[in-house]
């Protein structure tokens, strides 16, 4: 142990309260990797439907099926412009409205698309057409799911959970599922083919990762 511990490369030590918050969020989001990303779609009380990515969110249990996604507060824009008002995304600002979103699972095929969505645009702007994705009615939700999606999961808001209110803290929305879809030719016996689904994910910064170089463990009994 001793010799384990003298050949160890030497640690750096953080504590979040001496550091700025985008300082932290860059630690954070260099260490917990691979994320999933989640294509959130939802619709205002207008029926304006909503696109946007978010790559904090995670499976949560399976009875009743539960999934988490995690928006951000923002910094508070100008009231007067009338573009992007309080702290809230619209995609929070929408399911705490209407309480309900489906989470799109993102392929390689279509992650340049939902990397368009996640720009900065005004609340009466569709994502749908600026990305290029085809929206889907949903069966228990309003807000419709992306066509090309190879799953998706119609939810249910369950509870908000507000980890903060400055610009940066995390918001916890956690769902519960009403309807899964997914392709046919990707499940047999309730198992999903991973590299039918093709999956990607984040890492940090600009950084996309593929989920084509997997290994098995079996877990021990």
């Amino acid at each position: 142990m001793d010799a384990a511990r003298s050949s160890a490369s030497p640690m750096l030590y953080f504590n979040p309260a001496e550091c700025q918050p985008r300082q932290i969020y860059k630690i954070m989001t260099g260490i917990i990797v691979p994320r999933p990303v989640a294509l959130v779609s939802t619709m205002s009380r207008d029926g304006v439907a909503n696109l946007a990515p978010f790559s904090f969110f995670c499976g949560v249990g399976s009875v009743p099926p539960t999934v988490l996604f995690c928006p951000s507060l923002r910094p508070a824009g100008p009231a007067e412009a009338g573009h992007w008002p309080g702290m809230r995304k619209d995609t929070l600002r929408n399911v705490e409205e209407t309480r309900e979103f489906v989470i799109n699972v993102v392929s390689e095929a279509i992650a340049a698309a939902a990397n368009a969505t996640s720009a900065e645009v005004a609340p009466e702007v569709d994502e749908f057409p600026l990305s290029g994705l085809t929206p889907v009615p949903s069966e228990a939700v309003r807000p419709p799911r992306v066509a090309e999606s190879p799953a998706q999961m119609e939810c249910k808001l369950l509870q908000v959970i507000y980890t903060g209110h400055a610009p940066g803290s995390g918001v916890i929305v956690l769902g519960e599922v009403l309807r899964f879809h997914v392709r046919e030719e990707l499940v047999e016996n309730f198992r999903v083919d991973p590299a039918g689904l093709d999956a990607v994910g984040r890492m940090a910064g600009n950084t996309w990762v593929r989920t084509r170089d997997r290994f098995e463990l079996i877990r021990p009994k």
